[in-house]
């Protein structure tokens, strides 16, 4: 295999991309926390913020197994969450480092 064609570990070949907005109960219930505890234990890049409108918006790059398990983990929240909407919309990757809590 030559130089060129060897996967790079940090980006899989099959890295996916998702953003997200959630509405609902989603602020002062630990939302962004617990995102981006789960986020850690799928290995799941990107961030998630508070917005102005009460929603909490995210990103999330990784293999596309993990990053459906994270919208999945949208669609119900941690506990004292309501969630009424999930926006999800395909991105081309970034190449994201780390996941970080925003605003």
């Amino acid at each position: 295999m030559s130089e060129l064609s060897s996967p790079d570990p940090a980006f899989p070949a099959v890295t996916d991309r998702r953003h997200v907005l959630v509405a609902g109960r989603v602020q002062g219930v630990f939302f962004r926390a617990s995102c981006a505890q789960e986020a850690a234990r799928l290995g799941v890049r990107g961030w998630v913020r508070n917005i102005a409108d009460g929603r909490v918006e995210a990103a999330f790059e990784g293999p596309a197994p993990a990053v459906a398990a994270m919208v999945a983990w949208c669609r119900h929240g941690p506990p004292g969450a309501a969630i009424d909407e999930v926006r999800v919309d395909a991105e081309l990757p970034e190449g994201l480092d780390g996941f970080r809590i925003l605003g």
